[in-house]
């Protein structure tokens, strides 16, 4: 098997709608810090205990760990806003202000450039937008218009560019980080509703996991689409293992996770989690999985290599 199960850590029950959204690791510590959205918090935990929450961070979609810079990033969809704080317990919170609903979240640290992709309202003209905040000045260094309702974005450090799923029409928008105020380029994507984004910067693979089930591998360069794989179901959160060049497709109904060999793009298994379990977190070590249930308020915790 490519993962194997090896513990739970309870988290605190949810308050309110929504449950888990998206999750990082911070390599130092190795904790866990997960978007808890039904508590407008960020959860933190390791291996063997939750430790902390983040409060106040209102409907909470995304959680991303900059370990270069020592930060953690949440987007705030309730509060259009972006959140900056440290990895440490009481950590204080600066707060930017963004466009109108953050979700996905990616940053270049060389730049120190955070961009939020904004699912927008369909009822408010102009309001898909991206979001690229100045980390250092605190302030909005530009915001770009895209075509369509925003899902998860990544940044590549090789080439310098920062790649943004949209649902509708069916593409990835690319943006520059050396020009952050306008796109650069698109990509079309042959599957509908592209939603889970990662990367493989040796390759210039990009993995897009698809809402009509289906993985879209392109080339990051040209935007070619280079392959076509069947999900177990329609995806979100997806996880590209450098070290063991693996991904991971969180499908919460039925609540599996796709395990791909990124090489030959083989499927190596279907690892049952827990119907609605859609969003994962991945050790920079590549040595560990997590999946966060929301029926149970809990992480499962998957190890690589563990007979």
């Amino acid at each position: 098997m490519p993962l194997t199960p090896t513990g739970h850590v309870a988290l605190p029950e949810h308050r309110g709608g929504g449950g888990f959204d998206h999750a990082a690791v911070h390599a130092a510590s190795g904790r866990v810090y997960v978007a808890h959205t039904a508590n407008d918090a960020v959860d933190v935990f390791d291996d063997r205990r939750y430790l902390f929450s983040v409060p106040n961070l209102k409907a909470v979609a995304g959680a991303l760990v900059s370990d270069e810079a020592d930060l953690v990033f949440s987007s705030n969809r309730g509060e259009n806003t972006v959140a900056i704080f440290g990895p440490g317990p009481d950590p204080e919170v600066a707060k930017v202000k963004v466009g109108l609903g953050p979700n996905g979240l990616a940053y270049d640290p060389r730049r120190r450039l955070l961009l939020a992709a904004n699912v927008g309202d369909p009822a408010i003209p102009h309001s898909r937008t991206l979001t690229v905040v100045d980390v250092g000045d605190r302030g909005v260094r530009a915001e770009i218009a895209v075509p369509g309702r925003t899902r998860w974005t990544v940044f590549d450090p090789e080439s310098e560019r920062f790649y943004v799923n949209i649902a509708d029409p069916a593409m990835i928008a690319v943006v520059e980080a050396c020009k952050p105020d306008a796109l650069a380029c698109t990509f079309a994507i042959p599957a509908a509703g592209p939603h889970g984004l990662d990367l493989n910067c040796s390759t210039q693979q990009l993995f897009c996991a698809c809402d009509a089930g289906t993985l879209v591998i392109l080339d990051a360069r040209s935007g070619k689409t280079l392959g076509e794989r069947a999900l177990s179901g329609a995806p979100d959160v997806i996880f590209f293992n450098r070290q063991r060049r693996h991904l991971y497709v969180a499908v919460g109904d039925p609540g599996v996770i796709d395990v791909f060999d990124t090489a030959s793009m083989d499927r190596l298994g279907r690892i049952e989690t827990e119907k609605g379990a859609h969003t994962l977190a991945l050790a920079p070590a590549g040595d560990c999985l997590y999946a966060f249930l929301p029926a149970t308020h809990r992480a499962a915790i998957y190890r690589m290599g563990v007979p």
